[in-house]
């Protein structure tokens, strides 16, 4: 879904923005090639993230929920209380990978050159999301539980009483 989105971006920014060929390709054919992928998998991510949502309920299974911004706002608290011990359903390495994967978006050193038409980046977005996604995810099953632990009051419970 993703990956559509960027492609379907770099379409729309192709069609906009390049006046020249684009790998052969006069710069309108390939601004509309690449928005028409684009388009089509950002639709079938749509729709593989609503059969998997399904199968997971039907399961019983957790789904994360809350927003995009709420799960932004999730994020530091997550972390601290993974550091802390108080929430151990994330597996322990998980924050290990999220920060290697920030070191690697972070560093000039890549699998794949970025000098490379497009092949470049390609690294660098299959990471980005990678990371995107998981702390997504992640952030969406600590709010599931966050919400679980609530009184009806709307307050969380407090070791103190």
């Amino acid at each position: 879904m993703y990956i559509g989105g960027v492609l379907g971006l770099i379409g729309l920014l192709t069609l906009l923005f390049r006046d020249g060929d684009v790998a052969g390709l006069p710069a309108v054919g390939a601004g509309i090639g690449l928005l028409v992928v684009g388009v089509g998998l950002g639709a079938l991510g749509v729709l593989r993230r609503r059969a998997i949502r399904r199968r997971k309920i039907a399961r019983g299974e957790p789904v994360p929920v809350g927003n995009v911004f709420e799960r932004a706002r999730a994020l530091p608290r997550l972390l601290r209380d993974v550091r802390r011990g108080a929430y151990t359903d994330l597996p322990r390495n998980r924050t290990f990978l999220w920060l290697l994967a920030l070191v690697y978006l972070i560093s000039p050193i890549d699998i794949l050159p970025d000098l490379l038409p497009i092949i470049g980046v390609t690294d660098d977005a299959g990471v980005f999301m990678w990371l995107l996604t998981s702390v997504s995810t992640a952030t969406g099953l600590y709010l599931r539980k966050e919400r679980e632990q609530l009184p009806p009051t709307g307050r969380r419970f407090t070791d103190g009483g």
